[in-house]
């Protein structure tokens, strides 16, 4: 029997609170955090990023009500994020959702085999792994991903039950960098350059520049969601995207801002990913360097799991109810989506490949993934206030309609907020992925015997087509660059 067998195959377990929880704090808390001090101070002063994060908790709080509400509201629609864009704005709008979405998860994926190689290189006698984006450090890249390949080939349930495992293991070494920078954090290094020095530029520019930074910590807060329809109850979908919103960002805003009464905004700025490891020898001495490189390899080891069985999900769902061609929507004999699988490790291991003669870096690979899932979250806000406006879903005169509109209007906002403060660049960036996919739409609207473009869409095609072609251009004569 091959792994894209037409037979249905058997029923596989439903997945539990725990494991969708798992999944949600696995996919959270990853690479990003272990990188947040450098990231973070890269480009602004204590004060800036206070505010960047005050902005997002209260941006990332509504779209994760936006998701427990969706999934209350519309249990019959599959495929979290991308599901809900169709749903509310048609088939191609549903489509480049689920795009988006998709290449967004595997280029994250390229920059978690990045780190976690570049942590590897960082012990006694592996410095041959260099920032992770070396020959030796590629090639054994390969290794790890195609062993995580045969892994969920076996079965998502066992990987799931693997992935809460390592979530439990990675929670360890975190717990105790915050115990430690806690015990040397100094008010009177946390308050130098508070508001930043002058070649940061304003204090605008600066908030706008932790943007990207915050919003990628945070993607993987619809992973219940894009596993709805695995879920054992759906009430649990939305208690798990909650559960792992509240534990991620006392982590990630503790572990940002202790650092910063460690190290001045300077020094950490010049810190190597995973800048934790430099935070914490500052602090103790080299034995924290090594805790925390350990904790990295154990942390993206997990969420790599978590990430690969995310970004398999959404093409499978897709092309099992025709947005994806239709290849894409079949399972094996163990219930995974394996020709999704193949096709999302493939391109990964493409880009791996081309990291290693671009010499691309983590820094870079993780703007660009979360240029990809912007438009995606600003639809999901956008139908989340649809439907609220409209009452559906919800009971006569259910006073919950009010609460949600509300929500769904400042998570509108804070998606908008997020495209402006990207800025051009990584939109155009963007605009050349988004592009190909229409190869991808055409062939399944095709198969699906339906109207490929309404008058509307097309307008939108070649709005996208033209963005690409134009981002091409200047990246050809350097005007835009990786």
């Amino acid at each position: 029997m091959t792994d894209a067998t037409q037979n249905a195959p058997m029923p596989t377990p439903k997945l539990k609170l725990s494991a969708l929880t798992a999944l949600v704090i696995s996919a959270l808390i990853a690479a990003g955090i272990f990188s947040l001090p450098q990231n973070m101070a890269a480009h602004a002063g204590a004060g800036a990023i206070i505010i960047g994060w005050i902005i997002t908790f209260f941006g990332m709080l509504t779209l994760a009500f936006v998701f427990q509400t969706l999934a209350l509201r519309k249990p019959e629609v599959e495929g979290g994020v991308y599901g809900y864009a169709r749903a509310g704005f048609g088939p191609y709008m549903g489509f480049n959702s689920a795009w988006g979405y998709w290449i967004s998860a595997w280029i994250g994926n390229v920059s978690y085999y990045v780190v976690i190689f570049s942590a590897l290189g960082s012990f006694q006698g592996l410095q041959f792994f260099g920032d992770g984006n070396t020959l030796p450090a590629i090639l054994c890249a390969s290794l790890l991903l195609w062993g995580y390949h045969a892994l969920i080939c076996r079965g998502v349930q066992g990987a799931a039950f693997i992935n809460t495992v390592t979530t439990v293991a990675k929670m360890i070494p975190l717990a105790m960098f915050l115990v430690l920078a806690a015990m040397a954090f100094r008010i009177d290094t946390f308050r130098t350059d508070f508001w930043g020095r002058p070649e940061l530029g304003s204090l605008v520019d600066q908030v706008k520049s932790t943007m990207l930074v915050t919003t990628w910590v945070f993607i993987g807060i619809e992973g219940a969601s894009v596993f709805s329809s695995r879920a054992e109850k759906m009430s649990d979908v939305g208690k798990a995207t909650m559960t792992g919103f509240a534990l991620s960002i006392l982590m990630f805003v503790a572990v940002t801002l202790l650092s910063l009464g460690i190290l001045p905004q300077a020094e950490l700025a010049a810190l190597k990913n995973p800048s934790t490891a430099g935070v914490l020898k500052a602090a103790i001495g080299e034995w924290g360097a090594t805790l925390m490189n350990a904790g990295l390899i154990i942390s993206v080891g997990g969420a790599l799991l978590a990430w690969t069985l995310l970004a398999a999900e959404v093409p499978y769902l897709a092309g099992k109810d025709g947005t994806m061609p239709a290849f894409l929507g079949k399972l094996n004999a163990n219930g995974a989506p394996a020709n999704s699988l193949w096709l999302t490790n493939g391109l990964v291991q493409l880009f791996l490949v081309i990291t290693y003669f671009n010499n691309a870096g983590y820094l870079t690979l993780l703007l660009l993934a979360t240029s990809m899932i912007l438009i995606p979250y600003l639809l999901c806000a956008l139908y989340a206030l649809l439907i609220a406006s409209r009452r559906d879903g919800y009971q006569a005169g259910e006073a919950a309609v009010g609460k949600d509109k509300l929500i769904a209007v400042i998570a509108s906002l804070y998606g908008m907020w997020l495209l402006y403060a990207a800025g051009p660049k990584y939109l155009f960036l963007s605009m050349i992925l988004y592009a190909p996919g229409l190869l991808f739409y055409v062939k399944a609207r095709l198969e699906q015997k339906q109207q490929v473009f309404s008058v509307r869409e097309r307008w939108l095609v070649f709005a996208v087509v033209a963005a690409g072609l134009y981002a091409i251009y200047d990246l050809a004569f350097g005007t835009l660059t990786l």
